[in-house]
This record gives structure tokens, C-alpha cells and sequence, in this order.
């Protein structure tokens, strides 16, 4: 795959929504990184974890994830060789009790999802490490209880502070600095205790200034009188921090210690919050696992584009058995380009292993590549036209093309003129089909249309339009031809007929008028330009034609070709002028004929044959017959 399919697609888009589904960093990451496989194996795998992760949410339990948050960057420092700080050693022991509880959930869910639980068994449980954190921490902060000599360095420090505040107080409430002190509290400042002294009175308490105001209004004295317990004090504090730092080293050597063990478990821990994921995004669309191959065999039933929701129109297609190209035709928003990108976006799911919006019966292929060419690709950097970047971008795919390529091409060949388009149109669908890849591509040009129509590995499609609304229905219709239905839109419009029927002639004959208004004159003197000369090919009478315009077959009446280029066709028991270009010969009158076979058989109905055929041979039931049609004529 490359970028360009996955932007093209929206992939990333798709990728980005199930990724809200994650609970944790881990999954999220996971998830993010996550791409479609080329092996039907790995496709296989990941569908099966989705299938049974769905599974035992659809039985209404909660799966317990917890303790995941920043686990990787802690583990990233104690490799680091860094020593952890209290929380970060809770936020361990945290991590090791969500595994526990994940493996232990999982433990029970052998019949619902054994593969699931298979991962659970290469889970290790470390509660000899999780209990020692848990004792040792409390609150974010080393517990008393963890040492004996951290516990009466804290008693100390309890003792000396009480003592410190008891002096402040005598100090607060005393009248000789009743007029000194600027607020009647004890402040800590720089870990030592003092007491807001006016500036103008710093001088008259004694003490150590040990900070002043903002605005130099008040000073913060320690007073001379508790400057031995803050010092006394301060040796406590820095006794208390290294036995502190002590535990912490010595809980996060027992986390080095299981390093290897902890850091599978988060990469199983990241991976059951991935496929978890992508059971609930199954859950939210209601979806489903269709089967997969890697035969390039793909069919669709009732299949909803990943990222569109509400009443979506679903998508029925089928290619890879029958025919390996499938050439799209219909009118412009009628749908094409969202059948392109339905099944572009459908496979690349699957091969990601996620569940799609589809009915029974739905088969998807796995493919080694799937390049798409759709949009605007014009690039203002490289000046390139727009014609001129999907040439680029088709001989890029064209050269990286292989058997098992999906291809997703819209409005092949656009973008130039439009015979030109056309003939390079087909000759790269043909090309591609020649590499051995699948193609689906869209176009309005009738001569790609009349290739695909001819060629038996092609196949054509329509995309429905509702004729009398003008609105498209977004239905595929297989083994159709589509139109633009630019006459029918125009003369919705109120294009004037005269101009209609023009347009009609000019589609059928290609004789183009050139009208010149003389001057002086209101109206136009017509000029006729003379019609191409006579076709090469050459009919005879009884020859079986495909009739383009109509995707049917008729038979050829009159051979002879008028001033118009049209020839007398039977079709449907009627007699029709159709132009020569119109026309292709599947089958001459020489070949499908004896030499003495009557052909003007071939232009009576059946029915009408028979009745001949009964009445030369006499026969009485026909008689009957005859004769009851003319009793009752008579009593009418």
C-alpha cells in the first residue's frame, strides 16, 4: 500500500475513529500504527480476535482495563536506569494489578474466545512487586510504615515543627510586635518558618530576613528564637529524603529486575486494548466478519462505506470470478466515485481486521497492492495539469502493478480530448488486465463503454439515476450500461427540442450543420457538410449485429447503406435505422445460415411461421380453430 491509497480512501480517517474506541495510550498507539496486511494468514488472525473480542462483549461484560496510563514512559526510565519517583513506582504497581485482573478475567472466556485467552497465559502476574509497592507507597508518597528509621525521622520532624510553631505563636500573639507584624500567621517560606513583619519595622524584630514581598511591603522574618529548630529541622528533612530515595531505589530495582516480563505485558496489554477497539467500533456500526480469500474473488452484499452512517444506500457488487474488469458508467454524482471508495475502504479494513457494515454471503480479497487514482491530483509545484498528474500517478501504477493488484480508477482517461482519452483509456485498462490485476474503474465515454461491452474478461455497470426526480439512486446495477442522460437532464432544463433533436442527430450521424447568416439577412442559410464516406464495413442481410445504443442484438434487414449512414436493422419485430458506427457484427448471415436457408424467415415471428407452417399441412386442429373465430365473427 502507499500513502496516496490511504489518503485517497480516507483509511487514516477510519483508523483515527476506531482509535477513540481505545482506552488507554498504549492501545491508542497501537492502533495508530496499525496497517493492512498482504497475508491471509495475519488478515485471518486479526478478524478472529475482533470476532471473539465482539463475542464477549455482546455477552454485556466489561473488560477491566485499568492502571495503563504513561506506563511505557515510566518503564522507558527505569531503562534509562533513572530512579522512579513515588508515584511513578503506584502507577506500576497499579499496571501490574490491571494485568492481573485482565489475565484472570480472561481466564473464563476459553469457549468464547480461545485465542484471546491463549495471549492472557503469556501474561505474567508480579504481585510479589505490586504488593511491595503498594506497602512501601501511599498517597503518591513514601508510607511511614516502609522503614523504621524513616518513621522516627518523621516523629522528629513532627516534634521540631510543633515546637517551631509554638515559639511563632508566642510571637503572634505577644504585644510588643503587635504593631510589626503585617498578617497574624506563620508562613513557610523556603522551608523554614517565619512571620510577616512590616518593611518599615524590619529592623525592630530580630531575625533573619528570609524573603520580601513583591511590592517590598512586608519582609518574612525568621526569628532568632526558632533559628536552631529550623536548622535542626532542615537535618531531619535531609535525613527523611535520603531514606525516601533508599525505598525508591530499592522497589525500582525490583521493577528492573522483571523489566522483560513487564514490557511483554504491556505490549499485551496495548494489543487486547487495540482489539477491544475494534469490537466496539464492530458493535457501534453493527458489524459483521465476511469471509476472505486470496484468489481475488470479491463480493459484496448490502455493504455500507465504513464512515458514512444513517440511511446509506448499501452496495451490492461482485468481481474476480466471472470477469477480472468491471467498467463503471452512469451520470456525474450518480455514485460512481463512493462505489470506488466502498470498496476500496471495505477491503482495506478487512485486511486490518475489522469488521464491516455487509450481509451474509460477503467475501473480500486479501491483495498484495491496491492503488487508486481519483480526484484532482494537479500539483501547483510541479505545474502539472490535471490530466498531466493522473498520467503520472497511472505510470507509476502501471510499472508497480502485479497479478494480485486491486485497482480503483475514476473517470479514467478525463481531463484531455476526448477521443484521445478514450482510445489511452483502453488501451491501459487493457494493459492492466494483461498484468493479471482487478480493476474497477468509472468513466462517461461511450468508447470505453463499447470496449468493455466487446472484451469477455470486461464487465459493464450502471449506477441507477430516477429519470422523472433527476436524483441518482446510488444503486449498482451489474451487466447494464449506463448513460449520461444529458438529453434527458437538458430537456428537464427547457432546452428548446429543436436544439435537442439537433443534438441527437449530431450523437447519431456526426454530419454537423455550419449555418451562415448572410448579411442583411434574418435567417441563416444552411450548410450541410458533406457525410464521412461510405463505412468500411460492409453488412449483408441476416447478419447478426449488437446494437450499442440499446445493448441487444437484432438482425440486419437492408444491407444497403443510406446518404445518413444508417442501415435497416430488425430488432424486437420491428424495422430500424441504425447508424453504421452504432453497429458491431457478432455473427455473418454466410456463417450462421445453410447456403440454401431461406432468410426471409428470419422476419416473421414465430407465431405467424407456425400458423403457415399448420395450415400447408392441414391441420384439423387449426381447422377448429378457424372455424370457431369465424362462428364467433358471425354473431357479432
Amino acid at each position: 500500500m502507499n500513502q496516496n491509497t490511504y489518503e485517497k480512501l480516507e483509511y487514516d480517517t477510519l483508523r483515527d475513529h476506531v482509535t477513540t474506541f481505545c482506552v488507554s495510550e498504549l492501545g491508542k498507539k497501537k492502533m495508530q500504527d496499525l496497517n493492512p496486511s498482504p497475508r491471509l494468514d495475519v488478515v485471518q488472525n486479526r478478524l478472529a480476535e475482533t470476532t471473539q473480542a465482539r463475542a464477549i462483549l455482546d455477552m454485556g461484560t466489561r473488560v477491566p482495563f485499568m492502571g495503563l496510563t504513561s506506563i511505557d514512559v515510566t518503564i522507558d526510565k527505569v531503562e534509562k536506569g533513572m530512579i522512579l519517583s513515588a508515584s511513578e513506582l503506584f502507577g506500576v504497581a497499579d499496571f501490574l494489578r490491571g494485568c492481573r485482573s485482565i489475565k484472570q478475567f480472561m481466564n473464563n472466556k476459553a469457549f468464547q474466545a480461545p485465542l484471546l485467552v491463549a495471549y492472557a497465559k503469556g501474561m505474567t502476574s508480579l504481585s510479589h512487586v505490586e504488593d511491595a509497592i503498594y506497602f512501601a507507597i501511599s498517597h503518591n508518597r513514601v508510607d511511614s510504615q516502609a522503614d523504621k528509621q524513616l518513621k522516627k525521622v518523621r516523629q522528629q520532624i513532627e516534634t521540631t515543627e510543633q515546637k517551631i510553631k509554638d515559639r511563632l505563636n508566642k510571637y503572634l500573639s505577644s504585644s510588643t510586635y503587635k504593631n510589626y507584624i503585617q498578617e497574624f500567621v506563620i508562613s513557610v517560606k523556603d522551608q523554614r518558618y517565619t512571620i510577616p513583619i512590616k518593611a518599615a519595622y524590619k529592623n525592630q524584630v530580630d531575625g533573619t530576613i528570609v524573603e520580601t514581598s513583591s511590592r517590598e511591603s512586608t519582609v518574612f522574618i525568621e526569628p532568632t528564637a526558632v533559628n536552631k529548630y529550623n536548622q535542626e529541622l532542615a537535618g531531619l528533612r535531609a535525613e527523611e529524603s535520603m531514606l525516601e530515595y533508599q525505598i525508591l531505589a530499592t522497589l525500582t530495582g525490583s521493577v528492573a529486575e522483571y523489566l522483560r516480563e513487564i514490557q511483554q505485558n504491556i505490549d499485551l496489554i496495548a494489543h487486547y486494548d487495540m482489539v477491544f477497539a475494534k469490537a466496539k467500533y464492530s458493535k457501534s456500526i453493527e458489524g459483521m466478519e465476511p469471509r476472505i480469500n486470496a484468489e481475488g474473488r470479491v463480493r459484496l452484499v448490502g455493504c455500507v462505506h465504513p464512515l458514512l452512517t444513517g440511511n446509506v444506500v448499501p452496495l451490492d457488487f461482485e468481481i474476480g470470478e466471472d470477469y477480472r474488469s468491471l467498467v463503471i458508467t452512469g451520470p456525474n454524482a450518480g455514485g460512481k466515485t463512493i462505489v470506488l471508495k466502498t470498496i476500496g475502504l471495505v477491503t482495506l479494513a478487512v485486511m486490518s481486521g475489522l469488521h464491516i457494515r455487509c450481509e451474509a454471503g460477503t467475501d473480500v480479497a486479501v491483495f498484495d497492492k491496491i492503488f487508486v487514482d481519483m480526484g484532482d491530483n494537479q500539483s501547483l509545484e510541479n505545474a502539472l495539469s490535471t490530466f498531466s498528474s493522473h498520467m503520472q500517478n497511472l505510470s507509476q501504477i502501471l510499472r508497480d502493478t502485479g497479478r494480485n493488484t486491486l485497482l480503483l480508477l475514476d473517470e479514467i482517461g478525463s481531463g484531455t480530448e476526448p477521443n484521445e482519452g478514450a482510445g489511452l483509456a483502453i488501451a491501459l485498462l487493457e494493459e492492466f488486465y494483461l498484468k493479471g490485476a482487478l480493476t474497477v474503474a468509472t468513466t462517461h465515454y461511450g468508447e470505453i463503454k463499447a470496449f468493455s461491452e466487446q472484451h469477455p474478461a470486461f464487465m459493464n455497470a450502471a449506477m441507477q439515476f430516477n429519470q422523472e426526480t433527476l436524483e441518482p439512486l446510488y444503486k449498482l446495477l451489474i451487466g447494464q450500461s449506463g448513460a449520461s442522460n444529458a438529453l434527458w437532464i437538458a430537456r428537464k432544463m427547457q432546452i428548446p427540442e429543436a436544439v435537442l433533436d439537433r443534438a441527437a442527430e449530431y450523437i447519431a450521424t456526426k454530419e454537423y450543420r455550419m449555418e451562415l447568416l448572410a448579411e442583411g439577412e434574418a435567417t441563416p442559410k444552411k450548410k450541410v457538410v458533406a457525410a464521412d464516406s461510405k463505412p468500411t464495413v460492409t453488412f449483408s442481410r441476416g447478419d447478426r449485429v449488437k446494437l450499442l445504443d440499446h445493448d441487444d442484438f437484432g438482425l440486419i434487414y437492408d444491407a444497403e447503406v443510406d446518404d445518413y449512414n444508417n442501415v435497416a436493422v430488425f430488432y424486437q419485430s420491428e424495422v430500424i435505422n441504425v447508424h453504421v458506427k452504432r453497429l458491431s457484427v457478432v455473427g455473418r448471415a454466410a456463417d450462421l445460415y445453410p447456403a440454401d436457408y431461406d432468410l426471409e424467415t428470419l422476419f416473421v415471428d414465430f407465431q405467424t411461421r407456425k400458423f403457415e407452417h399448420d395450415l400447408e399441412r392441414g391441420s384439423k386442429k387449426l381447422r377448429r380453430q378457424m372455424a370457431k373465430e369465424q362462428r364467433a365473427r358471425k354473431k357479432d
